[in-house]
């Protein structure tokens, strides 16, 4: 099954073109490669001169994209549950939750749930097309949202299943038939779809927290905020046990400056990079100079030189967070 790779990052560092960088690295080595962009703000498009839509768009030879649509796929996610409902729920009261749920579909959350599920999709469906599945998501606070809602969404689902039950129990007890309670919600559609949900959310999980097939990638610049997001971004994926095992530091000056505004600029950049390396002690840092020309498939294959490196697994990947 394919090494799923996730770029984050602060807005602005040049994440979307260090992950479209490194699954073109892949596919040059000929890995079958697929880049999704999870990012509202799509911009791989015109990266690759390519229409990419929802669907997987051949972009170069072992190269693929995808673009999610995080509005469209809530609007499909409610959808697809209401037409569940519609074989497991009386019409009497179908119309009242079709009201909640439309209400929901605007709720904050509701898009990175339904964005998750999709991931989950790609997870589990696509993993085993692709040799390497490169995500690039949306700026850091989206992301990290996103990342804590397979605890969520499985504690959720959890109590649904035992409402659930405890319902079917209750009802086969006021029909005379409780010695027929296994058989009526081994049955039952909703308990099914709740737990093929559930299963499906495990599968994904089982990524997350695997060293040896996720990669989560920091794009940073050498600049305060960024540097500070980043430490606490890692920190946070710590605690919900998902690994940061590389960080890109990006747009690094050249080393000679004239004296003048350049310098200045150059001075302050170094000692960002010395704490960098300070902050980060377990993660393995990667540097891209400041690229001369715009981002363009030429610029993208020389990023892919520096990149290399997350090609390797280091055998040591005990990473922990940074506070």
């Amino acid at each position: 099954m394919a090494r799923f790779v996730f770029f984050g990052g602060k807005g602005g560092v040049g994440k979307t073109s260090c992950a479209a960088a490194f699954a073109l690295l892949c596919a040059k080595n000929q890995q079958k490669t697929l880049l999704v962009s999870t990012d509202p703000a799509h911009s791989l498009a015109d990266l690759f001169h390519a229409r990419i839509g929802c669907e997987v768009t051949e972009l170069a030879p072992f190269l693929f994209g995808m673009e999610i649509n995080p509005a469209e796929e809530s609007t499909r996610y409610i959808n697809r549950v209401k037409n569940n409902l519609i074989q497991v729920v009386s019409p009497v009261i179908l119309e009242e939750i079709e009201k909640q749920l439309d209400a929901a579909s605007i709720s904050p959350g509701s898009e990175e749930a339904a964005l998750f599920d999709k991931m989950v999709e790609i997870i589990n469906e696509n993993g085993n097309d692709f040799d390497q599945v490169v995500f690039d998501t949306a700026p850091t606070g989206h992301t990290l949202r996103l990342m804590a809602l397979p605890e969520l969404l499985g504690a959720w689902l959890d109590r649904l299943m035992e409402k659930r039950r405890h319902a079917l129990k209750l009802s086969g007890m006021a029909m005379r038939k409780g010695h027929e309670a296994e058989e009526i919600m081994a049955k039952d559609p909703v308990l099914t779809l709740l737990s093929n949900r559930k299963a499906n959310l495990e599968r994904a999980r089982e990524v997350l927290l695997d060293r040896q097939r996720l990669r989560f990638v920091f794009v940073l610049n050498p600049e305060r905020l960024p540097v500070e997001e980043t430490a606490k971004a890692v920190g946070v994926l710590a605690k919900h046990g998902i690994p940061v095992n590389d960080l890109v530091v990006n747009r690094i000056l050249p080393d000679d400056q004239p004296p003048g505004f350049w310098q200045k600029r150059k001075v302050i950049e170094s000692s960002y990079l010395s704490q960098i390396s300070q902050k980060f002690p377990a993660q393995r840092i990667l540097h891209i100079p400041l690229m001369e020309m715009e981002i363009d498939e030429t610029t993208l294959e020389k990023m892919a030189v520096w990149l290399a490196p997350l090609l390797e697994i280091k055998e040591a990947d005990g990473v922990e967070g940074t506070a």
